[in-house]
């Protein structure tokens, strides 16, 4: 067993009670680990997986930032500040800003597209003719 867990517990989970607990599902949770985002899990004397509080904590951590749209490179680093890789809470903040400007501008690019497509839109009569505004606007580019 790896030192992460200590000793196989009766609260032991599999990875399907990992996969309730959280919320997140059984391929992600095997992509994380051979990703190195989570940690090999204890195993039974059988060899089964066991998971435990720890790990349900630090999925739904990852989960939260991957909902907050940081790549899986920036949880390693977030992870890092708890595994002691990362060192400051500075670390934490400039590595969050890099990021907030990254999904400014993506939010830039949105309000663009969707004025383009609401003029391209709004220039389309809807009418069962083979004319259409959409089309003609995607063609011009």
């Amino acid at each position: 067993m790896s030192a992460h867990h200590g000793a196989v517990t009766s609260k032991a989970m599999r990875r399907a009670d990992l996969a309730t607990a959280t919320g997140c599902n059984i391929e992600t949770i095997r992509y994380y680990e051979k990703a190195g985002i989570l940690p090999d899990p204890d195993r039974t004397q059988a060899g089964h997986r066991v998971y435990g509080a720890p790990d349900v904590q630090r999925l739904r951590f990852v989960m939260r930032a991957r909902e907050l749209g940081f790549s899986l490179e920036d949880v390693r680093g977030l992870l890092g500040l708890g595994d002691g890789a990362m060192r400051t809470c500075a670390e934490v903040r400039e590595r969050t800003e890099v990021h907030l400007a990254e999904v400014r501008a993506k939010i830039a690019d949105l309000r663009r597209i969707e004025t383009v497509l609401a003029t391209t839109a709004a220039q389309c009569s809807g009418s069962d003719v083979p004319e259409c505004a959409v089309l003609d606007a995607l063609e011009r580019v």
